[in-house]
């Protein structure tokens, strides 16, 4: 079994369009195991897919995307469905990253960082994710640097995505350096 393609599945059913596998989220996002895998099974692809195969696939991932816990499974992060997935707020590290193309570090530095089309604001714990996450739409992205102690400490939410993932609402420009 493909677990790479498996992982693009889940990643498309849980974080983009549950209605299509008539999966129902919960206000954080999860699905129950067994709800899951009779969707899967509707596709001759994925006929024979078992929950030890999803707990398989997380495990071999080297991006945590996803988690299981009580039989629930549910996409970390990405989620551009309409309903808001709730987060809880957790403490930052002092300092996250963002990278970026360079068309976009002008208007980043004088509205800050929105969500876009997705849910939260994506920052990354290091340097080195940022760089990975800002080449998807740039060879060269710039890399900004959030002090997100002081974002926190002045009453902006952060939310754990996963141990190189922090999201947030938004990031004003004040807390942005290039």
């Amino acid at each position: 079994m493909d677990l790479m393609k498996l992982s693009k599945e889940l990643s498309y059913a849980l974080r983009h369009a549950p209605w299509e596998y008539e999966l129902e989220l919960d206000e954080e996002g999860w699905v129950e195991i067994p709800q899951l895998l009779v969707a899967l099974h509707e596709s001759p692809q994925w006929k024979e897919v078992t929950e030890a195969d999803l707990e398989q696939m997380i495990q071999a991932s080297e991006k945590k995307r996803h988690e299981i816990r009580s039989g629930r499974i549910r996409a970390l992060y990405g989620h551009s469905t309409p309903q808001k997935i709730s987060k809880t707020p957790a403490d930052p590290p002092g300092i996250l990253y963002h990278g970026t193309p360079l068309r976009s570090v002008a208007s980043i530095m004088e509205q800050g960082l929105q969500p876009r089309q997705r849910q939260y604001v994506h920052l990354s714990a290091d340097i080195d994710t940022a760089k990975q996450v800002g080449k998807r739409r740039d060879d060269q992205p710039v890399i900004l640097k959030i002090n997100a102690n002081q974002a926190a400490k002045d009453g902006i939410l952060f939310y754990h995505g996963n141990e190189n993932i922090w999201l947030a609402d938004h990031i004003p420009a004040r807390y942005i350096q290039q």
